[in-house]
């Protein structure tokens, strides 16, 4: 069996295609630009873009690990009909998808079709916090909005861990999983980690939403996705702070801490 990872380059992709290593599986990684990625001996890497489903091949492929969205300005992925079309032709018996924090045309295609599916939705990815660093380290000053906004951030790692378990095992199909850290955290709870992790202190500053959107649209993210962050930070529904035990059931392990991570990844703040 050969399973595919889309998004293989991104923070969960690799941990994904990890996991499936572990498990013994052929792994194919699906790359938009191939000489860019580095992966682990014996991974198949395939050239393909989720936004034009011409230049995709699932030929030979049992599972499929499936971003929710595309491009560089990480809009939601509008080709889900024709990824699904194509993964049916093909003879793919299963698709995870990694959502984007709503459902969108990904989601909708992959319920109505003869696929196995399974919907995995971490809260948000502890590795997120990997854009605060270069900030840290000139400055020992962190902006960001909504700084008392609660969220049960997940390490990668136990997304990955999850998404392929899903893929490999039975009895999965049709769920839809929240997959959390083991805490809710606050930015500001969450830089007072690294600043124990580091050894040095430092100091959060709040942000306005407007200086936050207008940041945002600098970096890149096309405004729907812009919006989705404001209404996931300045009023998170329940289901991004409350504590899942979704990475244990699944995975049985415990999920990792936002203090494990910090510590993992001190070289990057300091």
């Amino acid at each position: 069996m050969t399973y595919l990872v889309t998004g293989a380059t991104g923070n969960a992709g690799r941990r994904v295609v990890e996991h499936l290593l572990r498990k013994g599986q052929r792994v194919g990684a699906l790359t938009r630009n191939p000489g860019k990625g580095s992966f682990p001996e014996g991974v198949e890497v395939v050239a393909g873009d989720l936004t034009d489903p011409s230049t995709l091949d699932f030929r030979g492929i049992t599972g499929i690990h499936l971003l929710t969205i595309g491009g560089d300005d990480y809009a939601t992925l509008k080709t889900g009909p024709d990824i699904v079309t194509l993964a049916e032709k093909h003879g793919v018996r299963k698709i995870v998808t990694l959502w984007n924090g709503q459902s969108g045309p990904v989601e909708e295609a992959v319920e109505q079709s003869s696929l196995e599916w399974t919907h995995i939705e971490p809260t948000d990815f502890m590795s997120n916090a990997l854009h605060w660093a270069k900030a840290i380290q000139a400055t020992g000053k962190l902006e960001e909005p909504f700084g008392d906004s609660l969220n049960a951030a997940v390490h990668e790692a136990d997304v990955g861990a999850v998404a392929a378990t899903v893929l490999v095992e039975d009895g999965h199909a049709g769920k839809r999983y929240s997959v959390t850290g083991p805490e809710p955290l606050t930015p500001r709870h969450k830089l007072d980690q690294i600043s124990d992790a580091i050894g040095r202190p430092l100091e959060f500053v709040e942000l306005t939403e407007a200086q936050a959107r207008a940041r945002w649209k600098q970096a890149g993210h096309a405004e729907e996705m812009i919006d989705i962050l404001v209404a996931w930070q300045s009023n998170p529904p329940a289901a991004a702070y409350t504590v899942t035990a979704t990475v244990e059931d699944i995975t049985g392990q415990k999920p990792k801490s936002f203090r494990q991570w910090a510590e993992e990844n001190v070289d990057k703040f300091r």
